[in-house]
């Protein structure tokens, strides 16, 4: 074994550029595939396992106290389909004021009087104070971000009694913003009773409808007053993991395929141009089995390597990844959380080294089987090929000589061609698919950025302290409207609504100036233009199952409002309607403006007007509109991917001349001793890769577009959001001409340094074993 050792050792010194692309190839493609995996995992694993741990209910769900009593609630939920509840709860919905926002509760806030945080279902996270137990105390639900001097602060209710904070609990299924005894709820006046249900299968959305079903066909008749199944949750969750899985996982796919491919022509290649070297092995008294095991020990080095370094930059890369992924008000309870579990580290580890054994194991296996004798007189035998016959058939065209003879040279090896033209294929391959994802991404990111250049803060934090602007709100629109450079002014005001009929909650966004739009970019119908009418996120229509021209009832406390949907927008957010003033108003009278966004006039520099706007109230907080760090995120690792795989295709072409010219030096004698000059030579080996780099461009462009077509629409739905047309229409001809000159520009940046070389050897030393 130390022989086989010491000859594949020798190898790999030998082929230090063919050992280099084995390494870079292998990390490009295991870096890749180690994130994807990562991100595949964690829009599902965190929550499955915080969720087992909780015990949490597989839908959450509301019933009107007035219809239905807690004797029928608990009966009802005696169905054979329930596996476990908790409650009835009694369940009150207060308005906190804003300035509660400190305590992670504020607006709209649902409040649960609950007796313990244990039980059969939910089983919340206590990790802060202690529970509820008498009248004035309550516990918020909060996942971190405290500190001891937290607890003992009171909370004002509105029409109701003050609450001192006696604990912090965490609530993965958000049942509720606040639980307090159930001897304190009735001062809050209860509307609704919460049940909390475990099904015996909750596999999927239809199980759990036709099991809730079942459950309030035993209640009267209006009583669900709205549930939330816990799929909906997960969704919302693991949608941003979920988004940028597809391009990585496609960048991984290519790196594999790459991988193959470069194997397998630098051990064809190895083997041909070795059969002297491998004749002389058996005649050493090598065994086939030894000779198999150095070519495969030579692949299985350089790509374990490359691997073990592309599992550790995966990982690195990995951690800032997914703490960015899972940020928001629900993926953020996983922001410390996530990471590369152990299974996938250990797949690449043992997986990609596999993969190219594989990929080696079919050209190691001719070395093999060659006999001493054969492989030490292949080895000096002149190569011949199909090349000269062609070359004889391009003589009489009008192509200078060593165009034609450049043209020619792939057939002299076609499997190796083939092998190349596959590389630069997936060098094509991957620049469309990059090209098209970047495009799509910059549109999406740089979407409405031109509405507005500056937001102004109808607050600010100065010293630890909130600070309230000097000015009333119709003042400060004036006034911020009046500041030199300011061409439109557009209020813009949020308020948490509840949708009846339905469990979950809204953002309702209140418009007034300027620009009813904002930077929101229209998919569906229009903007609003009277009173009653929202224009609804593509997120938040898609998770309630509504379309436009649907009509929906908002209720915000006392006030309620049947609004029509008009339009839908580009939006992630799956909580966010927009609706106008007058609308936003009725539901919400005592609201204010949190924000003002301001539209500049071209030439007008925003630091300089949010200067300005601060000087003129000291109360205010301008901030000027920055980039969009997902655009930023996605087209930055794309990019380098594809520069890293383009190199690796350029480097299998290096490969592929340095092996025609080795292939070739009698040829290359000859020519230059009848006066082929440097730059002839040069000519000539560079148009043999052309032609493949011209045909890897005609199948590596359609590829590209097909890749592309699968995954944006992946990354889209995952987010559910609808992109507007003109995000995807990105194949012009303009476009597609510069892709067909990729393939063309891989292959000649692969074969220049090595045909230059070529062009510089001398006669006597191309023909100086003849």
């Amino acid at each position: 074994m130390r022989a086989v050792w010491r000859a594949a050792r020798a190898a790999v010194r030998r082929r230090r550029l063919q050992t280099l692309v084995i390494a870079l190839v292998t990390l490009t493609s295991t870096g890749a595939i180690v994130v994807a995996l990562g991100l595949v995992d964690a829009a599902s694993a965190p929550f499955d396992k915080a969720f087992g741990e909780q015990r949490g209910p597989h839908v959450v769900a509301a019933f009107d106290r007035s219809v239905a009593s807690d004797a029928q609630l608990a009966r009802a939920a005696r169905d054979p389909g329930v596996e476990a509840v908790e409650g009835p709860f009694p369940r009150a919905t207060v308005a906190l004021p804003r300035d509660t926002a400190q305590y992670g509760v504020f607006g709209e806030v649902t409040i649960v009087g609950r007796a313990e945080p244990g039980g059969e279902v939910d089983r919340l996270d206590l990790w802060a104070g202690r529970w509820a137990t008498a009248p004035g105390e309550v516990v918020l639900n909060r996942q971190s971000d405290w500190t001891a001097d937290d607890l003992g602060k009171r909370i004002p209710v509105p029409s109701g009694p003050t609450l001192t904070i006696v604990g912090f609990a965490f609530d993965l299924s958000r049942t509720a913003d606040a639980w307090v005894a159930p001897s304190q709820i009735d001062a809050l006046h209860p509307a609704a009773t919460q049940l909390l249900l475990r099904f015996s299968d909750a596999s999927s959305d239809t199980l759990l409808r036709e099991r809730m079903g079942a459950v309030t066909a035993r209640l009267p008749q209006g009583a669900l007053a709205g549930s939330e199944s816990y799929l909906t949750l997960k969704h919302r969750i693991g949608a941003a993991a979920r988004a940028y899985a597809p391009y990585l996982s496609a960048f991984g796919i290519l790196g594999i395929v790459v991988s193959v491919l470069i194997v397998a022509n630098v051990v064809s290649g190895a083997v041909i141009s070795g059969f002297r070297h491998i004749g002389i092995l058996k005649a050493l008294g090598f065994t086939p089995g030894q000779v198999l095991a150095v070519y495969l020990v030579m692949v299985t080095a350089p790509a374990v390597l490359g691997c073990a370094a592309g599992v550790f930059a995966g990982n690195l890369l990995a951690a800032p990844f997914l703490r960015f992924t899972f940020t928001g008000p629900d993926a953020g309870v996983f922001h410390d959380s996530v990471g590369i579990p152990p299974w996938v580290n250990v797949l690449a580890l043992l997986g990609m080294p596999a993969v190219c054994v594989l990929a080696a194991l079919a050209p190691s296996l001719r070395a093999r089987r060659l006999s001493a004798a054969r492989a030490i007189s292949a080895g000096t035998a002149p190569r011949t090929g199909r090349a000269p016959g062609v070359q004889r058939r391009l003589a009489g065209s009008r192509l200078p000589r060593s165009v034609s003879l450049g043209v020619g040279l792939p057939f002299a090896r076609p499997g190796r061609s083939a092998l190349t033209v596959a590389a630069v294929v997936l060098g094509v391959t991957t620049v469309t698919f990059a090209s098209g994802l970047a495009t799509t991404m910059t549109r999406f990111g740089n979407a409405g950025r031109d509405a507005y250049q500056v937001t102004v803060y109808a607050s600010t934090v100065r010293h630890g302290k909130l600070v309230e602007p000097e000015h009333s709100d119709p003042e400060l629109h004036s006034l911020l409207s009046s500041l030199p450079g300011a061409a439109g002014v557009t209020a813009r005001g949020d308020v948490e609504v509840t949708v009846a009929g339905s469990a979950r909650k809204a953002m309702l966004e209140g418009r007034r100036g300027d620009g009813p739009e904002l930077d929101s970019v229209l998919t569906e119908g229009r903007w609003t233009r009277r009173a009653g009418e929202v224009v609804a996120g593509t997120a938040w229509l898609r998770q309630s199952g509504l379309r436009v021209g649907d009509e929906v009832r908002l209720q915000k406390g006392g006030r309620s409002r049947e609004v029509t949907v008009v339009g839908a927008f580009m939006e992630t957010n799956g909580e966010l309607l927009a609706t106008d003033w007058a609308t936003f108003t009725a539901l919400a009278p005592e609201e204010k403006p949190i924000a003002y966004h301001v539209k500049l006039r071209d030439g007008t520099d925003p630091a300089a007007y949010a200067r300005a706007a601060a000087a003129a109230d000291p109360g205010v907080g301008p901030a000027i509109t920055g980039p969009n760090t997902i655009t930023q995120t996605v087209v930055g690792s794309a990019s380098a991917l594809t520069a890293m795989l383009a190199v690796v295709a350029s480097l299998g072409v290096f490969n592929t001349v340095v092996l025609n010219t080795r292939d070739r030096r009698r040829d290359l004698g000859m020519l230059k001793s009848i006066g082929m000059t440097p730059r002839q030579v040069t000519v000539m080996m560079t148009t043999s890769m052309a032609a493949l780099g011209a045909l890897g461009s005609v199948l590596g462009v359609p590829l590209g577009i097909w890749g592309y077509r699968q995954v944006v629409p992946r990354m889209v739905d995952a987010v559910d959001i609808t992109l507007p047309p003109y995000m995807t229409d990105v194949w012009h001809p303009a476009a597609l001409t510069a892709l067909a000159l990729t393939g063309i520009a891989i292959a000649v940046l692969g074969a220049y340094l090595p045909a230059r070389r070529a062009a510089r050897l001398t006669i006597a030393q191309v023909l100086h074993n003849e």
